[in-house]
């Protein structure tokens, strides 16, 4: 049953499970601080493919066959996918189910994605209309700067603000029950939801996307904890993905503004994935970026008792390559989803 709790944030009363999760990263990622914790990284991002997409493609396939190993599930077990990416049309997460033989869900959400398909996902499971469905999402540094950006051998100067478009993808499955003898401990359960609303605060660069979400991040955390009655404390963990480095501290003054300090339990993906050596300047973004931080380090800490409770908060930039070229604002968004492990 769902229960709405406040104004927007949703309560699942049976609490779906999470039944098992994996993360696959590019070689850049898995040289990263965060790289031993994730479940594959690629030797190079070509993944043996012809083409940055069908590279990205692969890699979000990799992430969802491991997620459901982990599971101990068969693909046929699912009543539903649902996945996105960057790609127009998302045509990465398209061929990475195409022969599933499964329904089919895409999702948008730009760097929101994973955050909206879990959340989506943990509503169809709650209400019966899933027994058991997968949410998956991914991005490539090179299909993406390709799409919205130069071709690569333009050799086009990044300035500070911009973001590193992550080489990952993230897969998580959920089950209205656990699976017997699962590989997976069915610890962790998603118990609240809140779908966040458009922001839009007259951003128009496209290199500074941290400063485009935060006010949505700002606007959706606030509201989840006026609707649960809670303080930043009575979580270990709130985390973005991804507003990077300068997104993620206009997010923390923004909400000192409204007397919230977040920053005792606060993280972001897209400052977590790669290390000041890298060069990646403001952080990691991507869809593939949270989804792996997330499916990847966070969910194993949850499994091993070091973060009980986590709002895992989905950020995205809500723009194409034409909104851009038009110079139409970018507006932000963003999901949140209230993850807890049971100590059953």
């Amino acid at each position: 049953m769902i229960k709405r709790i406040g104004k927007r944030t949703l309560a699942l009363e049976n609490r779906p499970y999470l039944l098992g999760h994996a993360a696959a990263v590019g070689k850049k990622e898995g040289e990263g601080p965060l790289g031993e914790r994730f479940d594959y990284v690629a030797k190079n991002d070509r993944m043996g493919q012809r083409s940055w997409e069908l590279a990205e493609s692969e890699l979000q396939k990799t992430a969802i066959r491991l997620a459901l190993r982990k599971a101990t599930l068969p693909e046929r077990s699912l009543d539903l996918i649902l996945a996105g990416d960057l790609l127009n049309q998302c045509i990465g997460s398209f061929l990475a189910s195409m022969h599933a033989n499964v329904p089919y869900l895409g999702q948008y959400g730009a760097c929101s994605t994973m955050a909206q398909g879990l959340a989506l996902g943990g509503c169809l499971v709650e209400s019966g209309a899933a027994d058991r469905l997968l949410a998956a999402a991914s991005s490539h540094f090179c299909s993406a700067e390709r799409q919205y950006r130069f071709p690569l051998a333009y050799g086009g100067q990044r300035t500070p603000t911009a973001q590193w478009t992550a080489t990952a993808a993230g897969a998580a499955v959920l089950g209205s029950e656990p699976v017997p003898n699962g590989a997976e401990p069915c610890d962790v359960r998603v118990t609240h939801v809140l779908f966040g609303k458009m922001v839009e605060m007259g951003v128009t660069d496209a290199a500074n996307m941290g400063a485009a979400m935060a006010p949505a991040a700002a606007d959706t955390l606030s509201a989840l904890l006026e609707d649960l009655g809670a303080q930043p404390r009575d979580f270990d963990c709130i985390v973005t993905g991804d507003l990077g480095h300068i997104g993620a501290d206009l997010l923390l003054t923004l909400l000192r503004g409204d007397s919230i300090d977040l920053s005792p339990v606060y993280s972001d993906c897209g400052s977590l994935i790669f290390g000041d050596e890298q060069d990646a300047h403001a952080g990691g973004s991507g869809c593939g970026c949270s989804a792996a931080v997330l499916c990847g380090p966070l969910l194993r800490d949850m499994h091993r008792g070091k973060i009980h409770r986590l709002v895992f908060a989905g950020t995205g930039a809500m723009m194409s390559p034409t909104s851009v070229q038009q110079g139409q604002p970018i507006a932000g968004i963003c999901h949140a989803v209230v993850l807890e492990r049971s100590e059953s």
